[in-house]
């Protein structure tokens, strides 16, 4: 039978075990995971995990349904393309740090994709204190134009009263 790809996206309150319960499952339903990305967002988990499967997706909600209900997991699967072994490397670390305002993310994404930033991986966070609330936002990935080039940007999204920080990240290893 031919085996298919899958984007499996599972939402709900963190607890301890999550990931075992869920990988366990798809481990029994004759699954095998592509790459995945599981992280805690506030008080809530979150799992996105490209899976292979010889079943069809309705067939694959039933391999995971049960785990979803009892760990109170919102469940969603997409047929995918696998695209696995295409990973691309960043060569650049952004950080920016500001006052929590709206726009904040959009308005640096957007500066920052017309220099010809390509995001391969960004997360957020907010620090500070409920008064006064600092946006942390971290990036990885490759400068399309050059890393001058992004350095302007954020020249000028400093202006707005953000501080930033560009790290060339060396991929050569050994």
């Amino acid at each position: 039978m031919n085996k298919r790809w899958y984007m499996i996206t599972l939402v709900g309150k963190d607890r301890p075990g999550i990931v075992a319960h869920v990988t366990h499952a798809l481990y029994e339903g004759g699954c095998h995971l592509g790459e995945t990305s599981m992280m805690r967002l506030g008080t809530s988990f979150t799992m996105m995990m490209m899976v292979q499967y010889a079943g069809t997706a309705k067939a694959l909600q039933k391999v995971l349904q049960g785990e979803a209900e009892s760990l109170d997991l919102h469940l969603h699967i997409d047929s995918i393309e696998g695209g696995l072994h295409h990973h691309h490397q960043p060569d650049v670390r952004i950080s920016i740090y500001g006052a929590d305002r709206p726009g904040i993310v959009a308005h640096a994404t957007g500066a920052l994709t017309e220099a010809g930033l390509d995001i391969l991986d960004l997360t957020s966070d907010v620090g500070g204190t409920e008064d006064t609330p600092i946006y942390i936002v971290h990036i990885e990935g490759r400068a399309n134009e050059g890393a001058v080039v992004l350095q302007s940007a954020l020249d000028i999204i400093k202006k707005e009263g953000v501080e930033t920080q560009l790290t060339p990240i060396d991929t050569l290893v050994g």
